[in-house]
């Protein structure tokens, strides 16, 4: 079976109301439950999550800006005064939906504690050692990537060490992402994976591998 490693962004990408939601971390939740593969989430991303949805997420921001656009448009008779109508009948009806969402938010947190397909697991000592290494090292990762970083390396260890193969990082983060902006390897990053065994992803549908491995002995997901 394929096992998939996901942190913070993929909680985000899930949780977030509708116009922040995207939908392949959706399928690849279903994808988990139908028992495709299985995801493997570091369980203080949810804390994480939690934080940043409900400061990216508010409604009010996006809509504010709409309506000074609005303000303005029909001062310069740009927007009638019907359009400007009919836009803020829509802005309302965004706003309320968008708040009814993150007061469920609490609730699609909680109900990934027991999703099937989805394991949650805590930082041991493994990883925690692990962070304070990768804190020595030339990557300048801030102490929050540091601990999501070992976690992901060291679970990889240790399903490696239960006999899994067939190991990926979906991660929609740069400076976890092992590429860099221009292409290449990015060092000491891609090491880590490497050694891990661990393919990473840039996406959540894993179409096709991120970028080249110099694993003789591999042969990418998407061939087998």
């Amino acid at each position: 079976m394929r096992h998939v490693l996901v942190e913070t962004n993929w909680v985000f990408a899930y949780a977030a109301p509708g116009h922040h939601k995207v939908l392949d971390a959706v399928a690849l939740l279903e994808r988990a439950r139908a028992n495709d593969l299985q995801l493997h989430l570091p369980a203080l991303c949810l804390t994480e999550a939690r934080h940043a949805i409900l400061n990216k997420c508010q409604p009010r921001y996006e809509a504010n800006a709409i309506r000074q656009f609005l303000a303005r448009a029909k001062s310069e008779q740009t927007v009638s005064a019907d359009q400007a109508r009919a836009a803020r009948e829509v802005l309302y009806l965004f706003e309320r939906q968008v708040q009814t969402e993150i007061g469920q938010l609490d609730d699609v947190l909680s109900s990934l504690h027991t999703m099937p397909g989805l394991e949650q697991f805590p930082l041991n000592e493994r990883m925690l050692e692990r962070a304070i290494d990768l804190a020595r090292s030339d990557l300048w990762l801030k102490p929050f990537d540091q601990a999501i970083l070992a976690a992901v390396l060291v679970r990889a260890e240790e399903l490696r060490a239960a006999g899994e193969t067939d190991l990926c990082f979906c991660e929609m983060d740069a400076d976890l992402q092992p590429w860099a902006d221009r292409g290449g390897a990015k060092q000491p990053l891609t090491s880590y994976y490497d050694d891990a065994r661990v393919w990473v992803y840039g996406d959540f549908n894993m179409d096709s591998p991120a970028m080249p491995h110099d694993w003789p002995d591999f042969i990418p997901p998407r061939a087998r």
